[in-house]
């Protein structure tokens, strides 16, 4: 089973652009809605301050008040039912969970489209304000995963920061441009000035984003995920990891930080210069290398494991993480960073 469009595809833009040559279009990029309003939380939806309708899912706990409340970030090209399984594990602890669509996936308006980075970052800040003011008493913490870690980054490391008691970033997407190989930021730059709005996937790359076939299977067939990438999303996003990879020196929140070491979808390289780039105090965050995981982390088959870790810091943050797994300042993680380093390369776009 192939991933459909995953960060990879950069790799085949270059031909992606020789070919559409004859269906050029323009760079499409989603606008702010003409409606100036106050933000809100519904039952089944995140209301922005422009009127856009954000599907909204909610776990709570089975009984009593949450110990904690979570907002999760899905990735690219994925939606909110990414955190199912993450969200029943977490309610069953007491830990109450909201995910919505960002907007351009899942079921929202002008789905495919690239919102841009200031909306999606600014969405979820707005997102946590509304869930600090409706649990006042209780601690709220950012999840992000892939390119919801992108964001929560962007959205955790932009003035004022928010009021936020922890980040949990699981594999997140900072394959920022400077981290590329030329040839990916050179078909890149090409296809998002050539053919911006012809749609390439990620099939036949080899990619193995998890090794739990069967929920892949699944989510390739799920219609809510998008299959097919415009070019200009793919260039939307790597200006969204740009932001994310230059912010990591400033997040300031408590994070735990999630990898897999056989993750073929965020190298290995761009989440090393991640980690090295980190705030020098090392009780600000907490690094946790999983041997066998995969990008899919909280859905490869030891995604309880995973869960499991998640749930245990965001309850407490001093708790040992059940797996062992923790790398913070450990042998594991030089073994994972014991690569030459990643030369600075000026932006082709």
């Amino acid at each position: 089973m192939r991933h459909p469009v995953t960060l990879t595809i950069l790799g085949t833009l270059a031909m992606a652009a020789i070919l559409s040559l004859s269906s050029c279009s323009q760079p499409a990029m989603q606008e702010d809605g003409d409606v100036r309003q106050a933000a809100r939380l519904e039952q089944d939806a995140f209301i922005t301050h422009d009127g856009q309708h954000l599907p909204l899912s909610v776990w709570s706990p089975a009984e009593g008040e949450p110990r904690a409340v979570v907002l999760a970030l899905h990735g690219f090209n994925d939606y909110r039912r990414a955190f199912a399984a993450t969200a029943e594990d977490m309610s069953a602890g007491g830990v109450q969970v909201y995910a919505y669509d960002q907007r351009g996936f899942g079921g929202t308006a002008d789905r495919g489209i690239w919102p841009g980075t200031d909306a999606l970052v600014e969405d979820a800040r707005a997102a946590l304000v509304l869930l600090r003011e409706a649990h006042p008493d209780t601690p709220v913490y950012l999840l992000g995963k892939s390119m919801g870690g992108a964001v929560a980054i962007g959205a955790l490391t932009r003035q004022p920061e928010p009021e936020v008691d922890g980040a949990v970033l699981v594999a997140p997407a900072v394959w920022a441009r400077r981290t590329m190989p030329w040839y990916q930021r050179a078909a890149l730059w090409l296809g998002s000035r050539l053919a911006p709005g012809r749609e390439v996937r990620g099939s036949g790359l080899g990619i193995r984003p998890t090794d739990n076939r069967e929920m892949l299977r699944e989510w390739s067939r799920d219609p809510m995920v998008i299959k097919g990438t415009r070019i200009d999303a793919v260039a939307g996003l790597a200006n969204l990891m740009d932001e994310a990879l230059d912010g990591i020196p400033r997040l300031g929140t408590e994070s735990l930080i999630l990898y897999g070491r056989n993750d073929e979808v965020v190298p290995r390289q761009p989440t090393c210069r991640m980690l090295s780039n980190l705030p020098s105090d090392p009780r600000n965050w907490r690094f946790a290398l999983y041997e066998d995981g995969y990008h899919m982390l909280t859905r490869d088959l030891q995604g309880g494991v995973v869960r499991a870790d998640i749930t245990a810091w965001v309850l407490d943050r001093d708790a040992t993480l059940p797996s062992g797994m923790e790398a913070t300042n450990s042998p594991r993680r030089e073994a994972l960073c014991h690569v030459p380093p990643v030369p600075e390369m000026v932006h082709s776009g």
